[in-house]
């Protein structure tokens, strides 16, 4: 075993035990994730918790969330505890209602689905919903075809999650800003794997969990909030936290943050946040452009393999910016067998996902080309 590889199997344990090729689910944690967690769990009974200063170094996550994305600083970052907060208080929190227009997708995730449609049934917002063509293909012209003089927010996934699409976020941000409407993402299959900058993409609104690709804990995330939209923006739940002057207890004044702390109402999960800082500080080490470079290869790798096993990949990989850590493939006439697959290759070891229907493989950067080979395989002759 190499050096490399060594380093690797220490801040990935789950590399002695299977291969794990799903992370657009729930992924394992790194390990310095698991470890800063570890560590909370065991001090904070402990008088050195008390003199830790962890709310300091969760003021320091925010930082580094900003630096992942692009953001202009950790002022544009409030921690929420999973994707859907965050889009549902874009989608509360901007005040809409009748004649007052959203542009979706047909295909996107629940979490950025239910949320648009609740302003629907309780506020009268209209829906326009944009179709996926049968390229597996969110059309960019179709988006900016969808948005109209009432439109007041495009809701996107950045990355589809059962097609691995990826869409051009800054043709869309440059259509919807023309209609004075927002761009909102659902970020959670992109942040942590692919180079995403907020600020030369366009985007108004992002919000992201942990717990895929920037292989941190379930129940914790960011939320970003372009900083000139934050006032704008009314937190939809309000708590003590959100107030200037917050530490002042019995002073009721009822002032709202002037940064993305609005939108942070109560006390932070504060082992989920330091849990997420430690996956954080990995991939800025690593380097995103270079995680994506290795989950590119891994990617071409497995689609490939998977094509001469004679199944159908249905995600768009001819253009290299719409590609993603996800690729979706399906039996090419007998896609009942899709499930017993994928449980024949868990009782080898090899974990991926059953997603509408479809097989999905979805490695990350510390997956290694012989594991690929490996599923490509034990993956059945189609």
């Amino acid at each position: 075993m190499t050096q490399d590889q060594k380093r690797m199997n220490e801040l990935f344990p789950i590399l002695d035990e299977m291969i794990f090729l799903n992370h657009a689910a729930v992924a394992p944690v790194s390990g310095p994730s698991a470890d800063e967690m570890i560590w909370f769990a065991q001090h904070s009974a402990k008088a050195s918790y008390v003199k830790s200063g962890c709310y300091r170094k969760c003021e320091a996550v925010k930082e580094k969330a900003a630096k992942l994305i692009s953001a202009s600083g950790g002022h544009e970052i409030a921690f929420v505890p999973n994707t859907t907060t965050g889009l549902a208080m874009v989608a509360n929190g901007l005040l809409l209602g009748e004649g007052d227009s959203v542009v979706i997708t047909n295909v996107e995730y629940p979490a950025n689905r239910y949320p648009w449609e609740n302003l629907a049934k309780t506020k009268g917002v209209k829906l326009i919903e944009v179709q996926q063509r049968d390229d597996a293909r969110i059309h960019v012209e179709d988006v900016a075809n969808a948005i109209e003089d009432g439109t007041k927010v495009v809701a996107l996934s950045h990355v589809q999650f059962a097609s691995g699409h990826r869409i051009d976020l800054k043709a869309v941000s440059d259509a919807a800003h023309a209609k004075g409407a927002y761009l909102c993402v659902d970020g959670i299959q992109s942040v942590g794997v692919l180079p995403v900058d907020v600020q030369a993409m366009g985007i108004d609104f992002l919000s992201a969990d942990s717990h895929k690709w920037m292989l941190g804990p379930e129940g914790c995330g960011i939320f970003y909030c372009r900083e000139d939209l934050v006032e704008q923006l009314y937190p939809t739940v309000v708590g003590w936290m959100n107030m200037v002057d917050a530490d002042n207890y019995g002073n009721y004044q009822f002032e709202l943050q002037k940064d993305a702390r609005r939108f942070e109402p109560g006390s932070w999960n504060v082992i989920g946040v330091l849990g997420m800082g430690a996956s954080i500080d990995l991939l800025l080490e690593v380097g995103v452009d270079k995680i994506w470079q290795q989950v590119e290869k891994l990617t071409t790798q497995a689609h490939a393999g998977i094509e001469t096993k004679r199944y159908r990949v249905v995600s768009p990989r001819e253009v290299e910016g719409e590609r993603s850590g996800i690729v979706i493939f399906e039996h090419p006439d007998k896609p009942e067998k899709h499930a017993s697959i994928v449980g024949k290759l868990s009782e080898q070891g090899i974990v991926i996902a059953l997603r509408e229907g479809r097989l999905r493989v979805s490695p990350h950067f510390y997956n290694t080309a012989e594991q690929i080979e490996k599923f490509v395989e034990a993956l059945p002759q189609a």
